[in-house]
């Protein structure tokens, strides 16, 4: 990391000696010093890390040199160093957004060094936020976040390619699992505002007396508790993505508050009166047919409207096809990397498994699938014995499977069987079909 570089610009030659003197005590720190705005604007090629500013200077005032920086490069901090003690000047320097106001003392260069301090651990904290967002926007990159090369898949591409064009509202259905989260940060940090936040709630999670604070936030004194301001979701999300999972499980009444802040485009807290503009994009998801809950009555018709924007299918695991190799390869090296378990693969057996499999969880239950495999699997290899499927009732599994009809029946016997523990008549009974039946799967095998 290079040196910090500081402008000094203050037309008392002693008076600027001190300052420079006193800052250049700090090795990291490599200081100039300038008596005019002048000499100061000529030298901005040299990129500053920060500026501190006379009030009064002979060839221009302070504030309209604080302009001049701002045009420049808007993201400069400036410290006001004067001797004016008009406190109106240093509220209006304040607003302008000069970072700090400094009165001309004996106490003024250890005031300056501290702000120094407290500025350059400000950019610090900003420049790793704007290293983690970047991070951020690789690893939620098409490619990288969502695993894939099937046409159902490309489909989905083709539409978040749509979505990240524009600040459209988008809504992402699809079955538990699929990966809408997922989806909605790939469109987030791949568009225009991936420098904002990314906001995310799930409806279902939040207790419905609650959720009107958490989304639009409290003041003090508002009801019993709010012992301080809170800031709801949507002024967090300020200039971001805010994403609202399962949004079909928001009550009606709420529902109808939602409506007039999209409407608006502003918002008042809980208990306050003040009007809070936004700027936010929102996307929503559910696992339901929002179209459904509309007609049943249990989802405004008017926030439907508003909230649909583009909408954004995801297809269920089993309809991927060969995704789910590639996703259980994906998610194995994973694991093994992740815990030091060396090189695992699949057998054909278990890839002929995992390909069957109907996948009721999508890709979250295969990822818990493959997880359980490499642990229990011998040798470095996964066979069809490791895969086990998460389902806590057999029962469940009846169609979890592309099978014959032959092999369903074979099974729904074979399970019944070892229920009534190998009683042919009473297994006979409870499927209305004839015992013999059942005495001739077994001697062909069928049922072993």
């Amino acid at each position: 990391m290079g040196a910090y570089t500081i402008f000094i610009v203050e037309d008392d030659d002693w008076y600027g000696e001190i300052l420079q003197y006193h800052l250049s005590l700090n090795p990291d720190y490599q200081v100039f010093l300038f008596k005019t705005a002048k000499e100061c604007l000529s030298k901005m090629s040299l990129r500053p890390d920060l500026i501190t500013l006379d009030f009064s200077l002979p060839d221009i005032t302070g504030d309209k040199l604080f302009k001049k920086i701002k045009e420049i490069n808007a993201a400069i901090p400036v410290i006001m160093i004067s001797s004016q003690e008009d406190i109106s000047v240093a509220v209006n320097l304040l607003k302008m957004g000069v970072n700090d106001y400094l009165i001309k003392d004996e106490a003024t260069k250890d005031l300056l060094w501290n702000s120094v301090i407290r500025i350059r651990e400000t950019q610090k904290l900003q420049t790793e936020v704007e290293t983690l967002r970047e991070e951020l926007g690789q690893k939620y990159s098409f490619e990288k976040s969502i695993i894939g090369q099937s046409e159902a898949l490309k489909k989905v591409f083709l539409m978040m390619e749509k979505g990240i064009k524009t600040n459209i509202n988008i809504s992402i259905s699809g079955e538990t699992g699929t990966g809408k989260e997922l989806v909605a940060k790939a469109i987030h940090y791949n568009s225009s505002r991936r420098k904002k936040n990314f906001v995310a709630v799930n409806m279902a999670a939040i207790p419905t007396e609650l959720i009107e604070s958490e989304l639009f936030g409290h003041e003090k004194g508002a009801f019993t508790g709010a012992i301080s301001r809170k800031i709801g979701k949507f002024e967090e999300a300020k200039g971001g993505t805010l994403f609202l999972d399962e949004i079909a499980e928001l009550d009606l009444s709420l529902q109808s508050k939602l409506l007039r802040v999209l409407q608006e485009r502003e918002l008042v807290r809980v208990g306050g009166n003040d009007h809070v503009k936004l700027d936010v994009r929102l996307i929503i998801a559910t696992h339901k047919d929002l179209a459904e809950e509309v007609r049943k009555g249990n989802f405004r018709e008017d926030l439907y409207f508003r909230i649909m924007g583009l909408p954004i299918k995801l297809p269920p695991l089993r309809d991927r096809g060969n995704d789910i190799l590639i996703l259980a390869k994906h998610f194995l090296d994973d694991f093994a990397r992740e815990n030091s378990l060396g090189q695992i693969h699949f057998s054909n057996r278990a890839k002929d498994k995992l390909l069957k499999y109907f996948f009721p969880g999508n890709v979250r239950e295969l990822k818990a699938m493959i997880d359980l495999a490499a642990v229990m699997c011998e040798n470095n290899e996964i066979n069809e014995d490791d895969i086990t499927y998460s389902s806590t009732k057999r029962e469940a599994l009846f169609m979890t499977e592309q099978k014959t009809l032959r092999t369903y029946t074979c099974d729904i016997v074979k399970y019944y069987l070892e229920k009534n523990d190998n009683d042919v008549i009473a297994t006979a009974k409870i499927l209305d079909i004839g015992k013999s039946t059942i005495y001739k799967m077994l001697q062909a095998g069928e049922l072993g």
